[in-house]
This record gives C-alpha cells, structure tokens and sequence, in this order.
C-alpha cells in the first residue's frame, strides 16, 4: 500500500524520503521557497556511500518509484496525509508558518513521527515518571508541543549522519555515516502498522547499477521499545555537544579521541540514566561501536557549526539530559560544564544580534 507522507524539513527529511520513494509512496516537503523551487523542478539526490564501493551511488529521486513535491508551510492540510515526519532542528518549529502547521499536525491526530535529535516533549511524556514541566525550559519554545497528545507521537533516532555540500545545489545531501533509523513503535498498533511497512519497503529496496541490483544501506528499523531512539543521547553528550569549544569548534572524532576516557564516562553516564528510565542495556548501543565510528567523523556536529555562524537557539538535548538526570539525583562535572558553556556560547549570540 502507497502511503501519503508529510515531511516537514528537506535537508535531513531528503535521506528519509530517498529510502521511503522506494516503496512508491507520495511525499510532500516542507521547506523554503527556494528549495521547493528546486525540488519541483529538478528533484533531489542523495549520495550514498556502498560498502566496497570506490563511488557513492546517487539516489535521483525523479528515478525511483514513488514521487515528491515540496512546498511553503501555508495551505497544508496534515488530514491529507498517513504520517507526518518532523525532520526540522527544534528551535524551528516556533518560526511563523511552521509553528501553525505543527500546531495542525497536533490536532489532526495523524501519526507523527520525529526525526530531531532533540526528542519533542509530547515523545519525552511517554517517558514514565518524570516531571515533564521541569523538562520545559530545555525547550526553545516548549508551547508549540502544548497541542499533543502522547499517543500520537514517536521518535526515530537520526543516527545516520549527512550534510549538505557547501558548493552544491541546495538539493543535494550527502550521507557521511550510512547507519539506520531506529524508530520506536507509536501506542497504537494501527499507526504502529505504517512504520512496520515503510520497513518492508526500504527492506527490500534494490538499486539498479552496471554490475546488477544492489542493496543499499541506511534501514529503517522498528523498535517496541521507547528507550531504543535514546540510545543517541549519549553519542550526542560525549560527541556532538563536546565538539563546542569556548572560542571555536572541532571535529567530532577530535571531541570523543582527544581524551577518550572523558568521553567514555560521559557515554556511560548517560546510557546508564537511560537504563534507570527504564531502558534495557541491549536497548542502547555500546561505547567501543560509538568511538569506532566517531573516527570517521572529521566535520565539527551541526550544533557547533550553528553556534560558530551566531545563531541564537540551538536543540539542546545536553540541557534535557542534564534535567532528567537533575530529577534522578545525578549530574555529571563534564556535562554540567557543557551546558554551562554551550549557554554562554548562546547567551553571547544573543547580545550579538540584539
């Protein structure tokens, strides 16, 4: 069965709807003028690097067998869709055109699914025995979730790594880190029934070339655990958020290699809350397979990046973690000193731009 899909975001949501236009679903983008622009016109293309391949394969989405628009967030009707993904940074959902939709999305009750490092607090509410108020200041603008309920959304953790390519087109995406998409179930079966499928299709997905029809890496995985798509919490407090610096940045191997030590106990730390949430160890994913492949990381994370170009919010799951441990009597000394500093950084921004 073809699936009407809304992504909202075309920079990451172009990796998931490349997998998904497999299985010959229909997929709107939400995102800027000139990006939709470019997306009706020519389509988008994902570089994916094949296991003993010398090339990556370029994914045309004009060439597989689903199809893609894309468009402004004004005059989107979610009720017209099965699922809708949310593949924007957190501090956008509260910027005019998208905080209305997400709002729509909210009270039409259609399956949603986040693709944010920064889980949204409607998916943190399913998280048993915390107090979510004192979660809300990790958000940039907490209200815009108000509208949700629980029930109706899940977490697929972005654990495949992309970027788009400064001298390319703004449709262009490369995948830097071909691993999955590991998305928890939703509450109920029916919506649960969706994911299970889109895995079927990107399953079996093959890609035509020369030497014959290939598989391709980058699967979406469906998890009856909530605590699975946590399992990035940790690489992102010993990886992603370590890549701040107090005057600059460096790269995410640099962040987890230069003191590995450092960076295993922070890892640890958090995996070990996750468990005292209720997570299952298998759930989560070991240091020694994170600090393997944090070697082939060598571009600073998009946090860094976003703090170093002056921007004024950031997602801030180093905040979220530290609160959630805050409520289970623990912290850490380093991931203390890193929302410290990833506040200072934010706080400087600000005054900039004020």
């Amino acid at each position: 069965m073809a699936y009407n899909i809304l992504l909202m975001g075309a920079s990451y949501g172009s990796l998931l709807a490349s997998k998904l236009l497999f299985g010959g679903h229909k997929i709107h983008l939400v995102c800027l003028p000139p990006e939709a622009e470019l997306i009706n016109a020519e389509g988008f293309r994902v570089r994916l690097p094949v296991r003993g391949r010398k090339e990556p394969v370029v994914l045309d989405s004009r060439k597989l067998p689903g199809k893609v628009t894309a468009g402004g967030a004004a005059g989107v009707n979610p009720k017209d869709y099965d699922l809708v993904g949310l593949c924007m940074q957190e501090p956008q959902y509260r910027s005019p055109g998208v905080r209305e939709l997400l709002d729509a999305v909210a009270k039409s009750k259609v399956p949603c699914m986040s693709i944010m490092n920064m889980p949204p607090l409607p998916y943190v509410k399913r998280i048993p025995g915390l107090d979510y108020e004192a979660l809300r200041p990790a958000y940039t603008d907490p209200t815009v979730w108000d509208s949700f309920d629980p029930a109706f959304m899940t977490l697929n953790s972005p654990d495949p790594q992309a970027i788009r390519p400064p001298e390319e087109k703004v449709n262009v995406l490369m995948v830097t880190l071909p691993t999955n998409f590991k998305v928890a179930k939703f509450d109920n079966d029916k919506h649960t029934a969706i994911l299970r499928q889109l895995e079927k299709d990107v399953e079996a997905a093959r890609f035509d070339t020369p030497e014959g029809k290939i598989e391709l890496p980058v699967k979406l995985k469906v998890h009856d655990s909530i605590f699975v798509p946590l399992a990035k919490w940790a690489m992102l407090l010993a990886g992603n958020y370590r890549c701040i610096t107090k005057d600059g940045m460096r790269t995410a191997q640099e962040a987890v290699h230069t003191d590995i030590e450092t960076s295993r106990s922070v890892y640890n730390f958090v995996n070990d809350l996750c468990v005292k949430l209720g997570a299952n160890p298998n759930d989560l994913v070991p240091f020694e397979k994170y600090a393997a492949a944090a070697q082939s990381l060598v571009r600073p994370a998009s946090a860094a990046r976003a703090l170093n170009n002056g921007v004024p919010n950031i997602e801030r799951a180093d905040k979220l973690v530290q609160l959630i441990a805050k409520q289970k009597g623990l912290s850490h000394p380093v991931i203390d000193a890193t929302v410290a500093l990833v506040d200072s950084r934010l706080e400087a921004n600000r005054k900039k731009q004020a």
